[in-house]
């Protein structure tokens, strides 16, 4: 039999392999704590003092062995000499899977003593197996490690000296105090001891026992420091982990005791597992927020020099599992330096070095969520931010699926409730937005009226207050502060800026300015990095220091000031959202599918999260022409074989009105095709369109859906399988159909629509309609789930009655509880109190364990991605899309390029890296223990069965800041499978990149930097920046040709990474990649939004296409492929879904129904629409004019619509109909009407409104 041997992989993150310089010892020590080898040296020292003749030792940090070049050399120079190897490793084997391996496979082969000790309390049964020494010996070793000290760590070195045949006097481990208060100067001081001052409010800084044992405590001492500074008394706390019982119970009473109302964490990881019931923590006991500070395992320089902010390590350790128990991102407040060589041991000894104004920012930020909490609600000042994109009267409250004016409205009654000072109102969301576009906007500024300003002088305060690197750019950029849309000139001063907010009593109601595309979007189009303006600042000067805010709230995904320019993550004072922001406290309302960017907030803006609801779901049914088609479709089947003039009459009838609704090129009837294959076509599609999941108006935070809405979101919920999909986790419909006894081969969630239907049609299902198809079956099936959900029937049978008994056990008092949950998060975080955490996803992809709302989100373990369920999906999808591209094309596509979101991967667990990976034939590795991806292996080119894909990745912004271990994972799986001896035909990547690297060199490139630039697979935004750049384009109408597009989105993404690589220019690597694909891909994850809902969208994948089509000179076929069932993926052609959300959403009267319930926010997402309609026309070509024509009919044609529009937002219906002028401008519609332009014209100058 032949085997089929795969080809192992690392990842490579691109450092360099070191040497450490080590001569060979008697005893190696390797662990990733610099507090164990400072202990290290010092036990050495005394046991030396003591023997002379001690064992010689060589200790070495693992962080410096990551490179599997440096793990050899290590092995070779040094560890192959030893008698004694200890190892520590905190998260097991996998934590060091290559260096674990070839330590154990060296010391197996030259007899040297092996003991694998765990780098925590825990126990781990793989690393005693691993090792060579008894397990009596190994477990006291690690009892020494575990207790910590120096004196330990002496008695250590003595036991390991006797197991090397040494006689020696060593004591068995000592437990020393697990816990204990810290002071300056101070030997086991108690709380009577510490300095106090009285009315000074307390904040806790926690940190690991083993600095407290190293002396390792300039860090600690700074902060102390800095907070007494801004006024508030240290309680200073080591512990040796919170997970120990004695710690945790020592350090929840000192926290008590000593009155702590903040609490600083400088440990990492969580106590709590992702996806798990929380853990307690020590921290519950006073309820008061948890600012994470991070002990930076990096070197200041890199740090300050680069834009990645914290290594994969650091993020993974100290930002996104402490997120896991709600702690607060605040700052790195040290990294590692002061470096001395130890002779004795041939090791560093390093410690944290403070950066001192990192320092300050983080105790400012306590100071701030301390002054929160203790000021009493009438006295405290919150500030409350609507976002605004495009810079449009039209679409003021920007919030994805959220009523944010309506929702602010029910937040202000219960901040009134609460005690907080809110003088006025309005009686409805419309009044609220009306009273606020009265004011200044980014839209307009003359002609309003100003309530609230900033004098030039105070904002020159301010401004001179900044970093100087900050203002040069501010200057540089937008000259004087005179110059700014939003300055006013003084008639008796030197005038001010009128700003976009107004007061209710002590809360103030803001809108955020442009980031200032709108100002001047010719010469900015081109600046992924633009800094903000005057304008921009003064607004958030007046919010810090004029109104003085306890605290602000940005209503609603998402804001711009989180994606200003800056390093990724750990800010420094250069960033802008710090230099904007400040140490404020951050509340903000987002909607819990979006943890992606929810998480940029929380890293970069200090935000706490308070999640909030989807909007309700529904299913798109049938409407006007389309049931019409339905009927008749029904009609025709139903006399086939028994009235032949008939079915003549009807199949005309039915290809004519097809043909005349631009629904023939919809559901794919192409020229080729018969009256009867277009007939299947047509009905499979129509049953296809009205199961559609789609939107029934928009979720109003602080209110739970009731009603219809409640139902059928129960329903989606319980659509689709959770956990096993078993008992209660079964999906409702496929529990039904297996009551009913349907047969085996019939799935309802994933089953031919038009195929005959076979089986039984039981009584329970009957009614009025034809039966004839699968399609009619799940509609059927639909109906029922929603009877039974409200109670209307009994269960047909025991599997869907589990389903049914958590939905009335559990399920539904959870999503009832929504609103309540959402408010109460918000007053929580406003008391200064410790705000819930919870996971975060898309509830109706078998996530209903996000909900309640109203909790801290957070997102994943980076380091797990992507995970085994991804992988399965994203092969499945993989295949799908080669084999749907070859029956298109004739032939396996080569090239390939994927628009790939941080967003999405969090959801999914990381499906498009595992579809990427799948493509190029390369299978992600895990440990078996933790789960973490450890590396890879190249599949065999054999058991592929197709040539391996070329796929290039265009990443997001925030992709790059919070996946960096996932882009060197992929651009290590392509430099590697580019390495492979294959043919061409079987290995086009190869083959691409052995091309490349010729044509290079021909222009004198050395061969190295040849292959490094040739190899490159991964793009992005300029380090430090966000976005696609089309979007101001767009809005402001700023490009003439597609060139101009493609320009943009070249010019924003030809940043590569990997490799080493933190975004290096190389624009004309990208357009080489481009030009030559064969297919664009993206993926859709879930169906709680459309790709019709978003900017992103187009400007991600309609920017790939225009700039792919521009420098191919011909059109590239694009997939938007549909993830929302992960067992069943669907692979489909862009217009294909543009089509399908036009049909089923965008003019479904259901749809419009359900946005008309909220007035101006309702009409805000009709013109949101059609901008992004019209955008996927200008960028993909990828909407027909039948789709425009729709659109006219139910927006402009519709005297109920238009009136709606023209009633609760008349700059909406200006928009459409100026947008729709545009298309029509521009060639993108041509209407089968020709009344549309005088309609329009009349609609767009405002006469019609």
């Amino acid at each position: 039999m032949h085997l089929l041997a795969a080809t192992p992989g690392g990842i490579d993150d691109g450092s360099e392999a070191v040497d450490l310089g080590q001569e060979p010892g008697e005893i190696v020590f390797l662990t990733a704590a610099d507090t164990e080898i400072a202990c290290l040296a010092a036990a050495q020292s005394r046991r030396l003092a003591k023997d002379a003749g001690a064992p010689s030792l060589r200790a070495a940090n693992l962080l410096h062995l990551g490179h599997n070049y440096s793990v050899d050399l290590y092995l070779e120079e040094t560890l192959a000499g030893a008698k004694l190897v200890i190892g520590r490793l905190l998260g097991g084997r996998g934590y060091w899977p290559y260096g674990t391996d070839e330590v154990t496979d060296l010391c197996r082969k030259k007899g040297i003593k092996l003991a694998w000790l765990p780098g925590d309390d825990q126990p781990d049964a793989e690393l005693q197996g691993l090792s060579t020494l008894p397990g009596d010996a190994v477990h006291r070793m690690w009892q020494y490690c575990v207790q910590g000290g120096i004196d330990n760590t002496e008695h250590l070195l003595a036991y390991a000296a006797d197991l090397l045949g040494r006689e020696t006097d060593w004591k068995e481990p000592a437990p020393l105090l697990r816990a204990g208060l810290y002071w300056p100067g101070l030997t086991l001081p108690s709380l009577a001891d510490l300095p106090r001052h009285e009315d000074r409010p307390v904040a806790a800084i926690i940190f690991y026992r083993a600095l407290y044992q190293a002396a390792n405590l300039k860090v600690i001492d700074a902060l102390i420091d800095a907070l007494d500074k801004a006024g508030v008394d240290a309680l200073p706390i080591y512990a040796a982990s919170l997970k120990d019982p004695v710690a945790a119970e020592t350090v929840e009473s000192l926290l008590v005791d000593g009155g702590a109302g903040i609490v600083l964490n400088g440990t990492g990881f969580a106590l709590s597992i992702p996806g798990a019931a929380r853990t307690q923590t020590p921290f519950d006991a006073v309820d008061a927020p948890v600012l994470q500070v991070v002990f930076s395992g990096g070197n200041e320089s890199a740090w300050r020099d680069g834009t990645r902010g914290l290594s994969a390590r650091d993020i993974a350790m100290n930002v996104a599992l402490p997120e896991v128990d709600g702690r607060i991102l605040a700052r790195a407040v040290s990294f590692k330096g002061g470096a001395r060589r130890d002779p004795l041991i041939q090791a560093d000894i390093v410690e944290y070095e403070p950066v001192a104004d990192r320092c300050r920012f983080t105790a400012d930020l306590a100071a701030n969520w301390l002054k929160l909490r203790y000021t009493t609600a009438a006295d405290r000042r919150v500030g409350i931010v609507f976002a605004n994109y495009p810079n449009r009267d039209a679409r003021l409250g920007n919030g994805v699926g959220l009523d944010t004016p309506a929702g602010t409205l029910e937040l202000l009654a219960a901040l009134k409730d609460a005690g907080y000072t809110v003088d006025g109102g309005f009686d409805t969301s419309d009044a609220l937005i009306d009273y606020l576009k009265a004011g200044p906007t980014n839209a307009a500024v003359r002609g309003r009226e100003v309530r609230e300003s900033l004098s030039l002088a105070d904002y020159h305060l301010f401004f001179g207050s900044l970093p100087e690197s900050v203002r040069n750019a501010v200057t540089e950029r937008w000259g004087r502060p005179e110059d700014d849309p939003f300055y006013r000139t003084g008639e008796v001063d030197c005038g001010s800026f009128a700003l976009p907010v107004f007061r209710l009593g002590k809360i103030a109601i803001g809108l955020q300015p442009a980031r200032g595309y709108n100002i001047d979007p010719q010469e900015t189009y081109h600046s992924p990095d633009l800094v903000p303006p005057h304008g921009y600042l003064a607004f958030y000067a007046w919010m810090r220091h004029a109104f003085h805010a306890h605290a602000m709230i940005h209503m609603g995904k998402h804001g711009n000031m989180e994606w200003l320019p800056g390093k990724a993550v750990a800010l420094s004072e250069d960033c802008f959202p710090e230099a904007v922001f400040g140490p404020m406290p951050h509340i903000y309302p987002f909607i819990v599918n979006d943890p992606g960017e929810g998480t940029q907030a929380k890293r970069r803006a200090q935000a706490v999260i308070v999640d909030h609801l989807t909007p309700p779901l529904t299913r798109a049914e049938s409407y006007g022409p389309l049931k019409d088609l339905e009927l008749l479709v029904d009609e025709y089947f139903e006399a086939a074989g028994t009235d032949p003039r008939r079915i003549k009459v009807l199949k005309r009838d039915i290809l004519d009105l097809t043909y005349r609704i631009g629904l023939s090129k919809d559901c794919g009837i192409a020229d080729g095709d018969d009256e009867d294959r277009a007939l299947a076509k047509l009905d499979t599609y129509l049953c296809e369109l009205k199961e559609m999941q789609i939107r029934d108006g928009l979720h109003i935070f602080g209110k739970s859906p009731d009603g219809d809405q409640l139902s059928d979101l129960l329903v989606a919920l319980t659509r689709v399988p959770r956990a096993k999909g078993e008992g209660a986790d079964a999906s409702l419909i496929r529990a039904m159909a297996k009551d009913f006894a349907f047969p085996s081969d019939f799935d309802p969630l994933d089953c031919p629509m038009g195929d005959a239907w076979t089986g039984p049609k039981p009584a329970a299902l009957s009614g009025s309609d034809s039966w004839r198809s699968n399609g009619d079956t799940v509609e059927r099936l639909e109906g029922l789930a929603r009877r039974l959900i409200d109670g209307q029937v009994s269960p047909p049978g025991p599997a869907s009655a589990a389903v049914l008994d958590w939905v009335n056990g559990s399920l539904r008092d959870t999503v009832t509880a929504c609103g309540a949950a959402e408010l109460s998060g918000a007053l929580t975080a406003l008391d200064g109190r410790f705000l819930m955490p919870g996971s975060s996803g898309a509830p109706t992809r078998g996530r209903p364990d996000v909900l309640p709302t109203g909790r801290n989100f957070y997102s994943v373990d980076t380091r797990t991605l992507p995970t085994p369920a991804a992988w399965t999906l994203g092969w499945k999808s993989a295949q799908l899309l080669v084999e749907t591209y070859a029956q298109e094309h004739g032939d396996y596509p080569t090239r390939l390029a994927l628009s790939c979101w941080g967003t999405a991967n969090m959801r999914t667990g990381g499906d498009d890296i595992a579809q990427a990976l799948a493509l190029m034939g390369v299978r992600p590795q895990w440990d078996s223990a933790s789960r973490r991806v450890t590396g890879f292996e190249i599949m065999p080119a054999d058991l592929l069965d197709r040539p391996r894909v070329d796929v290039t990745l265009r990443i997001s912004g925030f992709f790059r800041d919070a996946f960096p271990g996932l882009i060197d994972l992929v651009d290590s799986a392509a430099r590697a499978v580019a390495a492979l001896d294959e043919p061409a035909d079987v290995n086009p990547l190869a083959a691409n990149v052995a091309a490349e690297v010729a044509e290079l060199q021909s222009t004198g490139l050395d061969e190295e930097n040849a292959r490094r630039r040739a190899g490159a697979r991964v793009f992005g935004s300029k380090p430090g920046a966000y976005g696609a750049g089309l979007q101001a384009l767009i809005d402001e109408k700023g490009w003439t040709t597609e060139g101009d597009l493609a320009d943009a989105y070249l010019a924003w993404g030809g940043y590569a990474y990997g490799a080493g690589r933190e975004g290096e220019a190389d624009r004309s690597g990208f357009e080489r990649r481009l030009g030559r694909v064969q297919a664009i891909l993206h993926n859709q994850d879930n169906r709680e939004h459309d790709l019709l809902d978003s900017d992103d969208y187009y400007q991600f994948e309609g920017g790939m296409a225009v700039a792919a089509r521009t420098l191919s000179g011909e059109a590239v076929p694009v997939y938007h492929n549909d993830h929302s069932r992960p067992e069943s993926p669907k692979v489909r052609r862009l217009e294909d879904e543009i089509g399908r959300v036009v049909r089923a959403r965008v003019v479904n009267p259901k749809w419009i129904e359900g946005v008309m319930r909220h007035g101006y926010k309702g009409a805000f997402e009709m013109a949101a629409t059609v901008d992004y309609l019209f955008a996927f026309a200008a960028t993909a070509r990828a909407v027909s004019d039948h789709h425009f024509d729709a659109v006219f009919e139910a927006y402009l044609m519709d005297d109920t619509v238009r009136d709606f529009l023209r009633d609760h937002n008349p700059d909406a219906l200006k928009d459409i109909a100026a947008r729709l002028t545009e298309a029509q401008n521009r060639g993108l519609w041509t209407s089968r009407r020709n009344d549309t332009g005088p309609i329009l014209a009349e609609l767009s100058s405002g006469s019609g409104v």
